[in-house]
């Protein structure tokens, strides 16, 4: 497995990333929880040394689980988390917050549910537009003084609101949404943290399944799958009319990746790995069958023409990359 530096930090992970947001129960579809527990000691084998969740994903639940399943091996790994929003009762998201105390008492709850005294980054996991980013980054520093973090960036940031974390302290990532469908970060922010020696960490590397070559015009998903509103993180790849669209762009692209003897879903880990800012490509794997085929996907450097002949395929279904889009924080 090929390993790659976070930035300038001195964090060195695998290009592949285990992300778990799917070992979430309550948001990302059906799943079988003992054999995504499984996967997490099996991807350790195969060489994946990144592994990335979140307290809201369940919430909860992803922390939880993978906690379980690294058991003892959890010093073989890079440990990556996300806090910043806030929880009703019933752990229904009410809103995002970075304040200071806020954040040091959200990080008590994801130490305790990953088994851990330390994480090695932790993550703002969206910007809270109502906190002066200051806060968080002073609350971030010391945790790391305390030793219960070893670095910290954001996810889901502009390149304005990463010139401020830097005026404060010095981010070791930033993890924001990047696959063919979606090609917002290469205008400003994948160049910004190539620049200023950031590490990005790409999630959504398979489009959020549409890139596994598994969907077909009949899929539909379940009320409380959140691909079933449509939006994407502000694109409309799950709507109808689009989502007919980009299967004929996957179709394609199956065809192109099978001349090479390789599958859709490894072409999309080589594109994303591919960009020389993408510290991690993040991907969900739920059995072997996956966890072997994204492993083997980074053995694949696509070349030049192969990346122009996959921009021609959107081109000519007249499915948009969204380059010049704004992302939605």
């Amino acid at each position: 497995m090929q390993q790659k530096a976070m930035g300038d930090s001195g964090l060195v992970c695998s290009a592949l990333g285990f992300g778990t947001w799917e070992l979430s129960t309550t948001q990302y579809g059906a799943i079988d929880v003992a054999q995504a527990s499984n996967a997490v000691a099996m991807a350790i084998d195969h060489g994946i040394t990144l592994f990335d969740t979140a307290e809201v994903y369940g919430p909860y639940h992803s922390e939880e689980l993978l906690g379980k399943a690294l058991g003892n091996r959890r010093n073989e790994i890079v440990l990556v988390t996300k806090v910043g929003f806030t929880y009703d009762d019933a752990g229904k998201i009410t809103g995002r917050s970075s304040k200071h105390d806020y954040i040091l008492e959200r990080t008590e709850g994801c130490l305790r549910r990953l088994n851990t005294d330390c994480i090695d980054l932790m993550l703002i996991h969206w910007p809270d537009h109502a906190t002066p980013i200051a806060e968080p980054i002073g609350a971030l520093e010391a945790l790391k003084a305390a030793g219960k973090i070893r670095h910290y960036g954001v996810s889901n940031f502009t390149v304005a609101m990463m010139e401020e974390c830097e005026q404060a302290g010095h981010l070791t990532a930033n993890q924001v949404g990047y696959h063919p469908y979606d090609r917002r970060m290469q205008a400003e922010v994948l160049p910004y943290c190539l620049a200023h020696q950031i590490g990005f960490m790409a999630y959504g590397t398979l489009a959020f399944g549409l890139l596994t070559g598994t969907f077909t015009p009949k899929t539909t998903f379940v009320d409380w799958d959140w691909r079933s509103k449509g939006s994407a993180f502000g694109l409309p790849l799950f709507e109808r009319e689009h989502f007919l669209k980009e299967l004929r762009v996957t179709q394609r692209l199956k065809e192109f990746a099978a001349d090479y003897g390789r599958t859709v879903a490894q072409l999309a880990i080589a594109w994303v790995t591919g960009h020389p800012a993408v510290s991690v490509a993040l991907v969900g794997m739920r059995n072997e069958q996956e966890l072997v085929e994204n492993v083997q996907a980074t053995e694949w450097q696509l070349s030049d023409a192969d990346r122009a002949a996959i921009d021609q395929i959107f081109v000519e279904e007249a499915v948009p990359t969204y380059v010049d889009a704004a992302q939605a924080v």
